[in-house]
């Protein structure tokens, strides 16, 4: 048979391509063929500065001195950080500096160790 989904509406597996829309001929259903491969990568994948895929746990090491907001902190190059959390937002590491505590931290200015 096809390798077409069934159609999410009436179940019918008759369903057929015209374009980027999918169509069941048998309730007139359209949907978006892409939306099904959305809904399967629902995670946003997060990466470091080099492309590599952050996960929760991992250890990242600082790649530019940043100045801690509201004080006269910097975190130095080359810091390690260990056992992040990834969050949704701009800042989309959570983690524990020592020395500083708990800070948020952007994907871009850190690389996996």
């Amino acid at each position: 048979m096809s390798a077409l989904p069934a159609c999410p509406k009436c179940n019918s597996e008759y369903t057929y391509e015209d374009g980027t829309q999918l169509i069941c001929p048998e309730c007139s259903h359209e949907w978006s063929a892409s939306a099904d491969t959305e809904a399967a990568s629902d995670e946003a994948v997060i990466k470091d500065s080099v492309g590599n895929v952050l996960a929760d746990g991992d250890t990242v090491s600082v790649i530019k001195d940043l100045k801690v907001k509201g004080s006269s902190l910097v975190v130095k190059v080359g810091t390690k950080v260990k056992n992040i959390r990834l969050c949704d937002g701009d800042h989309d590491i959570d983690c524990k500096i020592d020395g500083i505590g708990a800070m948020k931290l952007k994907s871009e200015f850190v690389r996996k160790v």
